[in-house]
C-alpha cells in the first residue's frame, strides 16, 4: 500500500481519544423512567441532531459522505443507476431534491431513492464488518434529499448522517444478523430502512410524538430478502441494499410530516417489531452505546470497489506479488482461504467485481485492481486472465469466522519450485482497525467521480465535503454533483 494511503499516528491517537472521552460522558436520556425503547430512541433522536460531535467523528463521517459521493456519482454512470434514473425522472413529482449526476430534480422521496440505487450500483461503498450492513448506501442519499429539501447546513447533514449509521447497525444489532438471514431475509434491506429514517427525522426536525410515528412507518416497511444473491445484473441488489431502505425511510418521515398519525411503542407493544423478525432479539441493543459509541466510525471504506469479502484476499495478493516478485510465470497455485460465510456471496458469481478467483487473477496478471478493470466484464473471458485463474482455489475456512475480524483472508501461493508464501490480511485497508486518512479517502472518490464531473469539479466537490460542517446550505453544493 502507498504511503498516501497510511492514516498519520497523531491523526489516530486524535481520534481514539476524542471519542474515548465522549465516551466518559455519554449522552444521557432526559428520564431513567421511560418505558420503553422506543419513547427513548426517539428521545435520543431528537436530542442527538443538535449535540455537537467529537471531531475525531465528524472526519469519520465526513469520509463516509465524500466515500458515498464517489459510489452516487460513478454509479449515475452505471447501469443500475442509469435505469433508476430513468425510473424516477418518468414519476415526475415536485423539484425538491437533486437527483446525482442529472439535470432534473424530484420529490424528497423520489431523489433519495434514485441516489441510494446509484450508490450502490456497484460493491464502491462501505460497509459494517459485524453487522454485514451497507449504511452509507441509504443513509447519505436520505440525508442529502431531506437537506436539499430544507436547505440544512453541512453540520446538520453530519449529525443527521451520524444517527442514520448508528440506527441501521444497531436495529441488526438488536435483532441478530445471522438471526436475519437465517429467516432468508436481508439483513442490509432490514437495516437500510432505519439508516434512512435516522437521517431523515433528524433533518426534519420531528418532535417525539413524530419520531415515535415515524419509526412506526419504517418499521412497517422493514423488508428485503436474500434472494439477491441470484441477482446478476446488479439491479435488484441495489434497490434492496440502498434504494429501497433510503425510500422507506424518507417516506416515512413525509407522512408523519403530512399530519399523518401512527402506533408510538413499535419497539416495544404487542406484534413489535423485534419479536416479528427475531427469534432471540435484543432491544437494549438498540440503545446500548448512543451518544458514545458511533457506527460511523466503524465501517469499513473498500479500498477497491469489489464485493467486501475480496478485499482481503486482494490485499494479501498484492502484498504477497511485491514481496516476492509473484509473475504468473513463477506460480504454480494460489490458495485462497476465506470465511465460510463468504464463499456463496463471492465465489462464483457472474459479475466481475464479485468473482473472488476472477480478481486475484487479475490482480496477478496487472498487479492492481482499477475501477475500470474491476468492471470489464471482457476481462472475465481474456485468456491470459482465464489462465491465472485456473490456478486458483477457493476453500472456506471456519477458523476465519471470527466475530472480531470477520472478513479476513488467507493467500497461500504456491511457486513454480514448490516453495509456499502465504499472508494474512486480517483487517483491510479501510477498516477501523486499517483506517484510511482523508487524502486517501479523496484520492479513492476523485478516481471515482472525476470522469463523470471533470477534474476541476471533481476536486472542488471533494474540497466542500471535506469541508462540510462549514457549508450553510448544503443545495450550495447542487451545481458540483448535477448535470
Amino acid at each position: 500500500m502507498s504511503h498516501r494511503h497510511m492514516p498519520s499516528r497523531r491523526r489516530l491517537l486524535q481520534s481514539t481519544a476524542a471519542i474515548a472521552a465522549l465516551a466518559a460522558t455519554p449522552i444521557r436520556f432526559a428520564s431513567a423512567a421511560d418505558p420503553g425503547v422506543t419513547a427513548r430512541l426517539a428521545r435520543y433522536m431528537v436530542t442527538a441532531r443538535d449535540q455537537a460531535l467529537p471531531d475525531a467523528v465528524v472526519m469519520e463521517c465526513k469520509h463516509r459522505i465524500l466515500d458515498t459521493f464517489g459510489a452516487m456519482i460513478s454509479g449515475s454512470r452505471m447501469n443500475p443507476g442509469l435505469m433508476a434514473l430513468k425510473y424516477v425522472r418518468s414519476l415526475g413529482g415536485e423539484p425538491q431534491a437533486s437527483v446525482i449526476g442529472s439535470d432534473f430534480r424530484t420529490t424528497a422521496v423520489n431523489a433519495a431513492l434514485a441516489n441510494a440505487m446509484c450508490a450502490h450500483s456497484d460493491e464502491t461503498d462501505d460497509f459494517e464488518p459485524v453487522t454485514k450492513a451497507h449504511p452509507g448506501s441509504s443513509v447519505v442519499p436520505a440525508a442529502l434529499a431531506m437537506a436539499e429539501r430544507a436547505g440544512r447546513s453541512g453540520q446538520d447533514v453530519i449529525r443527521a448522517v451520524t444517527l442514520g449509521y448508528d440506527l441501521a447497525c444497531r436495529l441488526l444489532m438488536a435483532l441478530g444478523p445471522d438471526l436475519v438471514r437465517g429467516t432468508h431475509r436481508s439483513a442490509e434491506g432490514t437495516a437500510s430502512t432505519f439508516g434512512a429514517l435516522g437521517a431523515a427525522a433528524a433533518l426534519a426536525r420531528l418532535d417525539e410524538t413524530g419520531t415515535r410515528f415515524a419509526i412506526s412507518y419504517s418499521a412497517q416497511q422493514v423488508s428485503g430478502l436474500w434472494s439477491w444473491v441470484k441477482d446478476h445484473d446488479h439491479i435488484e441488489k441495489a434497490f434492496d441494499f440502498a434504494g429501497m431502505g433510503a425510500r422507506n425511510g424518507v417516506m416515512a418521515v413525509d407522512m408523519v410530516q403530512a399530519g399523518l398519525t401512527g402506533v408510538d411503542d413499535v419497539l416495544d407493544g404487542t406484534h413489535n417489531l423485534f419479536i416479528a423478525l427475531s427469534t432471540d432479539p435484543k432491544p437494549e441493543a438498540m440503545l446500548e452505546g448512543l451518544g458514545s459509541r458511533f457506527y460511523v466510525t466503524e465501517t469499513a471504506i473498500k479500498t477497491y470497489s469489489v464485493g467486501y469479502p475480496i478485499q482481503s484476499p486482494l490485499d494479501a495478493l498484492l502484498a504477497l506479488r511485491r514481496q516476492h516478485g509473484l509473475t504468473p510465470d513463477n506460480v504454480r497455485g494460489v490458495l485462497v482461504k476465506l470465511p465460510t460465510d463468504a464463499i456463496g456471496i463471492v465465489g462464483e458469481s457472474a459479475m466481475p467485481d464479485v468473482n473472488c478467483r476472477h480478481l486475484v487473477a487479475l490482480a496477478l496478471v496487472k498487479g492492481a485492481v482499477s475501477f475500470t478493470d474491476s468492471h470489464d466484464v471482457a476481462l472475465m473471458h481474456d485468456p491470459k486472465i482465464l489462465e491465472q485463474t485456473a490456478k486458483i482455489t477457493l476453500t472456506a475456512d471456519p477458523a476465519l469466522m471470527d466475530p472480531a475480524a470477520p472478513r479476513g483472508a488467507i493467500v497461500e501461493v504456491t511457486l513454480a519450485d514448490g516453495r509456499k508464501v502465504e499472508h494474512f490480511t486480517k483487517f483491510p485497508p479501510g477498516t477501523k482497525e486499517n483506517p484510511l486518512s482523508t487524502e486517501a479517502v479523496s484520492a479513492k472518490t476523485r478516481d471515482l467521480i472525476a470522469p463523470v464531473l471533470g477534474a476541476e469539479r471533481a476536486d472542488r466537490l471533494i474540497d466542500q465535503i471535506n469541508a462540510l460542517e462549514r457549508i450553510d446550505d448544503i443545495r450550495a453544493l447542487r451545481p458540483l454533483y448535477t448535470a
